[in-house]
């Protein structure tokens, strides 16, 4: 069995941002050469996420929408993680909400994705770099 390890990098200006990163996933399964097995992507950091769902626009506004409702970014002093100095209590729970990784088969060199999945890298605490692994083993 083989593996291929590879680091994508990230620097969100903004705070939160749904981010397709399919071609880069796609362009890391090519360097890796495995043609069947699985590839893991997951964000090193614990206000990001990776999942898997529709590049539909609508679809990200109601994420957008939804996580705020859940856990408002303001007012920050509801968290008691933000009494360390901190103000991203509500990326945390986010991040929980929306999972730190995904794996996707791989068949004949492809991502075995359903119709219309892909994987997005989702930020909510950005403004400064960050890393997703991708780890893809197999033959």
């Amino acid at each position: 069995m083989k593996s291929h390890r590879q680091e994508l990098w990230f620097e969100i200006p903004t705070r939160r941002e749904f981010r397709n990163i399919t071609p880069e996933v796609e362009a890391a399964l090519a360097a890796s050469g495995i043609t069947e097995g699985l590839c893991l992507v997951n964000a090193m950091h614990i206000t990001a996420s990776v999942f898997i769902n529709d590049d539909e626009s609508g679809l990200h506004h109601d994420y957008e929408r939804w996580l705020e409702e859940l856990a408002p970014h303001a007012p920050t002093d509801r968290y008691r993680h933000n009494l360390t100095g901190e103000d991203n209590g509500d990326a945390h729970l986010k991040r929980q909400v929306m999972g730190r990784e995904v794996v996707v088969a791989v068949t004949d060199g492809k991502l075995d994705f359903g119709p219309w999945e892909r994987i997005f890298y989702g930020e909510f605490d950005g403004r400064r770099k960050k890393r997703v692994l991708v780890k893809i083993i197999g033959e």
